[in-house]
């Protein structure tokens, strides 16, 4: 038996071809998945172990347990010079240097403040963990070196000149030197770096003190020793560079464990439409081969050895594949490596890893897959009787059977829980826990789509036959067919209707979002440009705070003495605002938050532009220790020349927004707890409380949050505070959109800390952003698409093997090369339609279901566009899929194939 299965195999290996790459692709997937990861994985690993194991021991100061005034926890407290020296001083030491941290604003190429936050500024020694990566490190005071990612994102490089503020905001001109690589530090990662020269960071920053000391052992003192004589001095935790490294690596391996999942995710998909694309193979292999396994059995072949002929079949056609998929996926995965890294913020150092488990994982899915969908076919091949030998036909008997009552019961019911699930997940409130319902309800309709698929497949092709019959004789032939054996076409069209199913939901998904955030968009920015000043959460950089603010106040030099002279200026700048080469003005900031605000002038500016129809200003405040908020700190905030509820919106939860006026107050829903509408709110502001009464209660959102009062009100309360938080901005009406821009850029030149957010330019990146994410996946889960094709045609080419006579006969009565490969084609073209289809019915269902399982207030969107390629595809993959079958049946002799039978 043994012989007679390798010698069958070598006969009709054509059947196997598309067989073969199915599975290849599934296991290409997988392979590449992991070895891309691993390569990614190994990538951080050197990165962060090669600069950590550059220096023998870590100290970082420890923060003290509670949390500050404002609620957050305490901060480290940075060594000082005489811990560095007590540290030098030990025996086991032969050289330490500290790394000094503060922040400095870079100005980007147009000239404004880069990013929402200062990045970090840091000097190092010569003992440090870092190093260039091109150029060399900062030595003169007019050096600087960037961070990797800041130079990608502000496109400078060595040699350029740039330009950063000093705590006065004078700017400064330095030469890059060098870029800096901090590879998986969250530190740098979110906001950048810069390094200057030692000497230079104070003068820069006014951070005084070390966040961290890089420490070399003495000879012969081992690394964990001097990490212990470095602990006594500290009095905190000393890591040694192996195991600071270690730590780094693992949260940067978690990255890459999650999108090694997600990755997995897809393959697991691909080899399931694979699995389908084998089983159909086999089962309509097993359908073909009844004479001659009827023979085998005539000669003496028992039950058992049919079966592990068959299922010998399929180990060695998997096997074989899967070690073409795993070298396929090797290449795969090394071109994601160097290609892909920038998925996840990552530049690919080390070489390709190939694992074992890369290598056995690949060889055991797609091996075990395709002996897996065997089975059924194998055992279905023991039930051939010896008598079928003794019959003349070679056709598929079995496919042709119709849909019976068990299966259209068993069908109903299927979708019939399919549809308890999705109403049991709409009756839940938003929560992500609702996709698992969604997604069960997905995979019981599927079942139901596989047993009542051939119900469906005679239903769909005798409405849409109708308009075909009358296009031709091929055409009507080619509906006759798919009727014929309509279980063979239910198989053979099921994989493309995961396929479908998974791109179409995912696209309504995709859309859905996209229309729901863009109107919440529309309602939280009723504007076209928002105005802010960057953020500068540490303080050393922050614009100088308004008049009345005490000498002495900043601690460690954070602020010097012409940056509290009420942010004006230093003596001679120019009184109409415009800058000189080394002075800027710029915001102040708030006394209690220590956020920046907007220069008033920015706002006068603004407002006598006749460009611009409405400029709404937003002033806020934090009060602390409220007793009315439990102890939370209380936001209130005032709209000024703007209606809350008309131009600024949020979602009401009780009251009506327009009921504000002075008096009245509206709380999100975190600050009303225990009051009502028409209920009284004390905000307690420091002129004396205001006894207030609730009109409205709003849902938590990222517009209306804490308490919003009448501008009256909050001058009231707070005098001191007239420069805003935010400006937000309306065009006029009939405005010319470039001149609105360049008005409102000249407004903010003087003040390079400001920064202009364009709401429509917000939306496009918005709409880009979800664009490039449905792609991406469309992409990965093209690749069931393309498996389910490959299935498709090799149905056609094993239903071309069937029906050799009958091609003939059709051939000899008349019908001409041309209709033959035509009536082939209208047939896989019908099939990718009708799997298509189904699988664009169910992801416009199950699409909107997971959609509103996870977002509240969702607008569903189906994307028509997006739809209407995907059907355009199918026609074509349709048409490809028939191409080699209808030419090998237009190419076979009429007297050869008669004769055959």
């Amino acid at each position: 038996m043994l012989r007679t299965t390798l010698a069958g195999l070598r006969l009709h290996k054509s059947r196997y071809v598309t067989t073969v790459l199915a599975i290849l692709l599934g296991v290409m997937f997988v392979s590449g998945t992991l070895v891309f990861a691993d390569t990614l994985k190994a990538s951080y690993e050197k990165s962060v172990m090669g600069s950590a194991t550059s220096v023998d021991a870590i100290a970082v100061p420890e923060a003290e347990e509670g949390v500050d005034e404002d609620g957050f926890a305490l901060e480290p407290v940075p060594f000082d010079d005489a811990t560095l020296d007590d540290i030098r001083a030990l025996p086991q030491i032969s050289e330490a240097d500290g790394l000094v941290r503060g922040e400095a604003v870079l100005l980007d190429a147009e000239g404004r403040a880069f990013g929402f936050v200062p990045p970090a500024a840091v000097a190092f020694g010569e003992t440090t963990r870092f190093s260039a990566s091109e150029g060399e490190l900062p030595d003169a005071a007019d050096e600087i070196a960037l961070a990797t990612s800041t130079a990608d994102q502000t496109g400078f490089g060595v040699g350029d000149t740039v330009t950063v503020l000093d705590p006065e905001q004078e700017k400064r001109e330095f030469t890059v030197t060098g870029l800096v690589n901090f590879g998986v530090d969250g530190s740098y990662s979110f906001g950048g770096a810069v390094v200057f020269a030692p000497d230079t960071i104070q003068e820069m920053t006014g951070a005084t003190g070390y966040s961290e000391i890089n420490v070399r052992a003495a000879e012969g003192t081992s690394a964990e020793e001097s990490a212990t004589a470095v602990a006594t001095v500290t009095g905190t935790e000393v890591l040694t560079g192996a195991a600071f490294g270690e730590e780094m690596a693992e949260s940067a391996g978690a990255q890459t464990e999650m999108l090694r999942v997600a990755l997995l995710l897809f393959g697991v998909i691909a080899m399931f439409v694979a699995g389908i694309v084998i089983y159909n193979t086999f089962a309509i292999l097993i359908a073909q081969r009844q004479r001659e396994l009827a023979l085998l059995r005539c000669v003496g072949a028992k039950r058992g050895q049919v079966f592990r002929s068959v299922l010998g079949e399929s180990f060695v056609v998997g096997l074989v594949a899967s070690a073409l998929g795993v070298l396929a996926g090797v290449g795969v995965g090394a071109l994601g490596a160097r290609f892909g890294g920038q998925l996840v913020n990552s530049d690919v150092t080390a070489a390709v890893v190939v694992s074992p488990t890369a290598v056995i994982v690949g060889l055991l899915v797609g091996t075990l897959m395709t002996v897996f969908s065997a089975l059924v076919p194998a055992a279905r091949a023991t039930r051939v009787a010896p008598l079928a030998a003794l019959r003349t036909s070679a056709t598929a008997s079995g496919l042709e059977k119709g849909t019976g009552w068990v299966r259209v019961a068993f069908g109903l019911l299927a979708f019939g829980a399919s549809a308890a699930l999705v109403v049991l997940s709409r009756s839940m409130s938003p929560d992500p826990n609702g996709l698992f319902v969604v997604t069960g309800a997905a995979l019981i309709a599927f079942v139901g789509v596989v047993v009542l698929g051939p119900l469906l497949v005679r239903g769909i092709v005798r409405v849409v036959g109708v308009p075909l019959r009358r296009l031709g004789v091929p055409s009507m032939l080619a509906v006759d067919n798919s009727t014929r054996s309509p279980r063979r076409a239910a198989t053979a069209m099921i994989a493309l209707t995961v396929g479908a199913t998974l791109i179409t939901g995912y696209s309504v998904i995709s859309s859905s979002f996209e229309t729901t955030l863009t109107e919440q968009l529309d309602e939280q920015f009723p504007v076209d440009y928002q105005i802010s000043a960057q953020y500068a959460p540490e303080g050393p950089n922050a614009a100088a705070p308004e008049e009345g603010v005490e000498e002495g106040v900043a601690e460690e030099g954070d602020l010097s003495e012409a940056s509290l002279e009420d942010g004006a200026p230093e003596e001679g700048a120019p009184e109409n605002g415009a800058v000189e080469e080394t002075a800027v003005e710029d915001a102040a900031v708030d006394e209690e938050s220590g956020d920046p605000l907007v220069p008033s002038e920015v706002q006068e500016k603004l407002a006598a532009s006749p460009l611009l129809d409405r400029v709404m200003s937003e002033r806020s405040t934090y009060l602390e220790d409220d007793l009315a908020t439990g102890g939370m700190a209380l936001p209130v905030t005032a709209y000024y020349d703007a209606e809350v509820g008309t131009d600024i919106k949020g979602e009401t939860v009780e009251g009506d927004l327009a009921d504000l006026e002075s008096g009245t107050v509206v709380l999100s829903e975190t600050y009303a707890e225990g009051v009502g509408v028409g209920d009284t709110f004390t905000v307690p502001a420091p002129s004396g409380d205001l006894d207030l009464e609730v009109a409205a209660i709003v849902a938590d959102g990222a517009t209306l949050w804490g308490a919003i009062i009448a501008p009256e009100d909050f001058t009231a309360a707070f005098p001191e505070i007239t420069e805003s938080r935010y400006l937000h901005l309306r065009a006029a009406d009939g405005a010319d959109a470039a001149e609105v821009r360049e008005a409102v850029y000249t407004a903010v030149d003087d003040y390079p800390m400001v920064q202009v957010m364009s709401v429509a330019e917000m939306k496009n990146q918005f709409s880009e952003m979800m664009d490039i994410a449905f792609y991406t996946i469309a992409a990965m889960l093209g690749l069931a698409i393309i498996i389910a094709v490959f299935g498709i045609s090799n149905t056609m080419a094993l239903s071309v093997l069937e029906r050799t006579r009958e091609s003939a006969l059709l051939r000899a009565l008349g019908l001409a090369k041309g209709q033959l490969r035509r009536m082939l084609s209208v047939e896989a073209v019908l099939l990718c339609l009708i799997g298509a289809g189904i699988g664009i019915a169910l992801g416009v269902l199950f699409g909107w279901a997971a959609g509103a399982a996870v977002l509240p207030g969702l607008v569903f969107s189906i994307p028509s566009v997006q739809i209407a390629v995907f059907i355009a595809v199918a026609v074509l993959a349709g048409l490809l899929a028939a191409v080699l079958p209808a030419r090998r049946a237009a190419g076979t002799s009429i007297t050869g194939a008669l004769a055959s039978e």
